[in-house]
């Protein structure tokens, strides 16, 4: 049997601009630079695209579940439609333990059974160490985007653009 590809996504910071805060509202919800094209490509290059969110808003009452849904309709939109699955953790790690926040791998597995997918051909892209934490449990690869504290990992870009190059290219194997 043929397993399929996939890139896991972190969204806040990566698929959209970091503000600091809790992001639940519309008009501040803004795709980074570069995103759809980035998106576009690794659609091209026959990998399934994955968001995995922690939305500890939710656990705090800030925001439901509807507002995170709003938000990657309006990401889909922006997209191109080019992403297959979202999965987000509401879980708060002060109130609740869950298996679906990262750094735990839950909402990978679960991509992972539904699309058939070999950890061997996967990334995840996540601008902190516990995105990446959560696909190494699992065996996938990571890449570090943004100006983060963990200065030291390997491989790393810049942003969405530069990961979506490694990949594409094989540099970050």
């Amino acid at each position: 049997m043929n397993l399929n590809k996939a890139v896991f996504l972190d969204r806040d910071g990566v698929l959209n601009d970091e503000i600091g805060d809790y992001v639940w509202e519309p008009d501040k919800f803004i795709v980074s630079a570069g995103v759809p094209e980035a998106l576009a490509q690794l659609k091209a290059a026959g990998y399934y695209l994955v968001v995995v969110t922690n939305q500890a808003g939710i656990a705090k009452g800030l925001y439901g579940r509807a507002q995170v849904l709003a938000l990657h309709d309006k990401l889909q939109l922006a997209c191109g439609h080019a992403l297959d699955a979202l999965y987000f953790s509401d879980a708060h790690p002060s109130s609740s333990e869950s298996l679906l926040r990262k750094p735990d791998s839950l909402m990978l597995e679960k991509a992972m059974a539904r699309f058939q997918l070999d950890p061997a051909q996967c990334w995840i892209v996540g601008d902190r160490a516990r995105d990446l934490e959560a696909g190494a449990k699992v065996g996938v690869r990571g890449i570090l985007v943004g100006h983060t504290e963990e200065l030291d990992y390997l491989p790393r870009a810049t942003d969405l653009a530069g990961a979506a190059e490694l990949i594409l290219t094989g540099v970050g194997t």
